[in-house]
């Protein structure tokens, strides 16, 4: 089996005025939530349990998607926000610092994790991934996308060895400059082992940090 956690507690600065009353995994595609479209495909691929992290305008996700009964799925939440002058105030953790204070609050964490950022449309073939993740005895698994080399500038780009296992990342390189055309499509699988080397109590970010911890490590980490 494998778990999900769904990555919403940013702010959707970037498509403004969309978030001003709304979070961005609410902004609905065709009638419905874009966040809705995520758990419809982890429910078809057997991801029941389903960990989601909010902050801003966090009630109208919870309201929306309650229990997750509805979709056949169990939704918990984890807020993430300071108490300041009798005020409770929004405070994200950074996408891995999040999933650290879940872990140490609820230890939700215990097996294979599928992390994907709530404001994604998403047709990826779970059990595919989760396979060759399994297959490749990986303690975490960026998926990528193969692009044009023209296009690299546009993405952060994932560099791995002949086998697939994750050297470096390069942060929208220069085409010329880019050692691989693998796109991240920040879609991620992860053991609980790799949710202990998150520091506790800190703001602490999957991309810039986390990955190229496992990098520095030398730990089996594979695209």
């Amino acid at each position: 089996m494998t778990k999900g956690m769904i990555l919403a507690a940013g702010q959707g600065t970037r498509v403004r005025p969309l978030t001003r009353d709304l979070p961005k995994p609410m902004v609905p595609i065709l009638g419905k939530p874009v966040m809705e479209y995520l758990i419809e495909q982890m429910a078809r691929y057997g991801v029941r349990e389903i960990m989601v992290n909010v902050a801003y305008h966090h009630r109208k996700i919870e309201h929306y998607f309650g229990d997750g009964s509805r979709w056949g799925v169990e939704i918990g939440y984890s807020y993430e926000g300071i108490l300041d002058h009798g005020d409770v105030i929004p405070k994200p953790r950074g996408s891995a610092g999040g999933m650290r204070h879940i872990q140490d609050f609820s230890g939700f964490f215990d097996e294979t994790t599928l992390v994907v950022c709530g404001d994604a449309l998403v047709d990826l073939d779970i059990g595919a991934a989760v396979a060759e993740h399994k297959e490749k005895e990986a303690v975490a698994s960026v998926v990528a996308l193969d692009v044009e080399r023209d296009q690299v500038k546009y993405y952060g780009i994932v560099v791995p060895d002949p086998v697939g296992r994750v050297c470096s990342f390069q942060e929208k390189p220069n085409p010329d400059a880019a050692r691989s055309t693998l796109a991240s499509t920040g879609i991620y699988l992860m053991e609980p082992s790799v949710i202990d080397l998150i520091p506790p109590g800190q703001t602490f970010d999957i991309g810039s940090q986390l990955f190229p911890l496992l990098v520095e490590k030398n730990l089996p980490f594979y695209v």
